[in-house]
């Protein structure tokens, strides 16, 4: 029976989930992907989401049903870069036939992840009696600055180098409008052409300001890098001196400003970029 025959409509969540590990994500996150009829996520995310039972265990799943501790089922489907398309069609059905889907994204789905593609499909296939809710996370520039210390406590900007649907010369356009500003600027995919973005942003900013490079940030041990979770401060003028902290989709890079310092205390050394030079008699 369909919810044109009169079941009751699903909803299509998706799902923020940060770096994917259990603790750090939202109470809400869990709450719908624990209850959700079918979970959308990609083997990695599956592996994290196993770790505290927010998704039964592997060994309890057959064939895509798993079975949660209290005896009802889940449908578990791997998502996979090559499929969102076909995921979302798959999804829409799901949600008219009555089910609640978790359409699982790492970071934040607003922050480069999925929440664009499904709006996009929903537009593209009519889908506009679809209830969606968006379900926030954790992105990687927040997680990298709280184990930075307080880099972004002024105006900032994100800043993705992937040139998969825009070309350079909008990128450059971006980056160097930052760089004018005096945004903290943190570049996402840093994969592709980062010493290129670096040398636009050196043109506006001076070579000695604080520069933190980090991978998998939230994800501890669990990290994809051969070091796991890891963070590197530098500076402009020295950051493309740290190609191997680059490693791939869990790095990020965070361009600080004039204003932004390091920090230390009896622990470690932090960074932070004060706002607007207040000083403690402001607050």
């Amino acid at each position: 029976m369909t919810a044109s025959d009169g079941e009751s409509m699903g909803t299509l969540y998706i799902v923020g989930i940060g770096p994917g590990l259990p603790h750090a994500m939202t109470q809400r996150a869990r709450d719908v992907i624990q209850t959700a009829d079918c979970v959308i996520a990609s083997n990695l995310y599956q592996e994290f989401l196993r770790r505290d039972g927010t998704l039964p265990p592997e060994a309890e799943t057959d064939g895509g049903t798993a079975t949660r501790p209290n005896g009802t089922e889940q449908e578990i489907v791997r998502s996979s870069m090559g499929r969102q398309v076909e995921l979302a069609r798959e999804a829409f059905e799901r949600v008219r036939n009555g089910e609640d889907v978790a359409h699982v994204s790492g970071g934040d789905p607003n922050v480069y992840g999925k929440s664009d593609l499904v709006f996009l499909m929903a537009d593209e296939e009519d889908a506009d009696d679809i209830p969606i809710e968006v379900v926030p996370g954790v992105t990687a520039a927040l997680g990298g600055a709280a184990n930075l210390g307080a880099p972004l406590s002024n105006d900032f900007c994100t800043v993705s180098l992937s040139d998969k649907w825009r070309g350079w010369d909008e990128i450059e356009e971006k980056l160097r409008a930052a760089a004018i500003a005096g945004f903290v600027i943190v570049l996402y995919n840093c994969w592709r052409d980062y010493e290129r973005a670096i040398e636009v942003i050196r043109e506006e900013r001076a070579d000695d300001v604080p520069v933190a490079i980090f991978n998998d940030a939230g994800r501890g041990e669990a990290g994809r890098n051969v070091d796991d979770e890891t963070h590197t401060i530098t500076t402009l003028g020295a950051a493309t001196d740290h190609d191997e902290k680059v490693g791939g989709m869990g790095t990020s890079i965070l361009v600080g400003t004039h204003e932004s310092h390091e920090w230390e205390n009896d622990y470690e050394t932090y960074l932070v970029t004060p706002r607007g030079g207040r000083e403690v008699e402001d607050f």
